[in-house]
């Protein structure tokens, strides 16, 4: 994800200094983004709100159809309703507080606030790598072994691997959020971004954080590296197989359904990357804390999108889920 996600690998976090007084009674943090003291805050509240409102409603719109239209009860199809489920959790965690803070200006965000929104955002994080790793090898299978799909991706496994996406990212969040929770804090209670980032969370303790940013790298191979290789080899054996069809429509048709999960791949993966890759400065903060808004409210938006402008059969699905809602 980006330079806030923290279960990449090779994230470059600084351990603090134990400088300043440290301060176990303190109750809150505040959250001292730019965006809660800008001139444009109408803009940015405007934009934010208009941001999760789409992302909220394009997601519930996927949701409905794959759970009301029988032709989408597939595979493919659940892993993008929970796909779908993991992004509404995911702007529903930053975009509400960021609104509140911009509108009446308080910053001030409890401990409890803080650490279940981190719990959160690392839950969403780890899902949707596990999540779109699911759903390549469900391509892989349905191109390059056809005849035993139904065998392999039953019921029984597609329900396995969701559960367990769900149930790994829990765990590690969880984990993590706690080892965090245990940590102690100066009285330098600002944080420098408009959610409770948990680098930024870090870099603010007067502990150790070696122990996490360990934790951190492994969870980051496992839960981010790791999935991206099997997406990759997925992919490498899908193109294979597509390019070994005889006809141009045959390949077409073919790569069709998988188009719209690698579109998303692509801006996921393609986001992250360019985040970790730009080149840090003492001054990049505040392009960081833009990049991180656009990143954590507009890919949400992009990924219904991408499956119903890409599928005809989503769009024939959404209609007549909107359909049996409103008879």
């Amino acid at each position: 994800m980006t330079n806030n996600n923290l279960f990449l690998p090779f994230i470059k976090g600084n351990i603090p200094s134990a400088i300043g007084k440290c301060n176990t009674s303190l109750t809150e943090f505040f959250l001292v983004s730019f965006f809660a003291s800008t001139n444009n805050q109408a803009v940015v509240c405007t934009g934010v709100f208009i941001m999760y409102l789409l992302a909220v409603l394009g997601n519930l719109m996927i949701t409905a159809a794959v759970c009301l239209v029988s032709q989408l009860h597939t595979p493919m199809y659940f892993f993008l309703c929970n796909l779908s489920v993991e992004d509404i959790v995911y702007v529903s965690t930053v975009l509400p507080k960021l609104l509140v803070t911009t509108v009446t200006g308080d910053t001030s965000i409890s401990f409890t606030s803080c650490f279940v929104q981190m719990f959160l955002f690392g839950l969403c994080v780890v899902v949707e790598f596990l999540l779109l790793a699911s759903m390549a090898y469900d391509r892989y299978v349905a191109i390059c072994i056809p005849l035993h799909y139904l065998l392999i991706m039953n019921k029984m496994v597609v329900l396995l691997l969701a559960s367990t996406s769900w149930f790994l990212a829990a765990f590690m969040s969880l984990f993590f959020t706690l080892m965090v929770a245990n940590l102690t804090f100066c009285d330098v209670q600002d944080i420098n971004h408009f959610f409770c980032d948990p680098q930024t969370v870090l870099k603010i303790s007067c502990s150790d954080t070696t122990n996490i940013l360990i934790v951190t790298s492994i969870g980051g191979v496992l839960f981010g590296f790791c999935p991206f290789i099997l997406i990759i080899t997925s992919y490498i054996f899908i193109i294979s197989t597509i390019l070994k069809i005889q006809t141009s429509a045959g390949r077409s048709k073919t790569f069709s359904s998988c188009s719209s999960h690698l579109t998303v791949v692509i801006l996921f993966y393609g986001t992250s990357l360019s985040m970790n890759m730009k080149p840090k400065s003492e001054n990049s903060k505040k392009l960081d804390i833009i990049l991180s808004l656009i990143y954590i409210a507009v890919v949400p938006v992009l990924n219904p999108l991408v499956y119903s402008l890409r599928n005809r059969e989503v769009m024939k699905a959404i209609e007549k889920s909107f359909k049996t809602l409103f008879k």
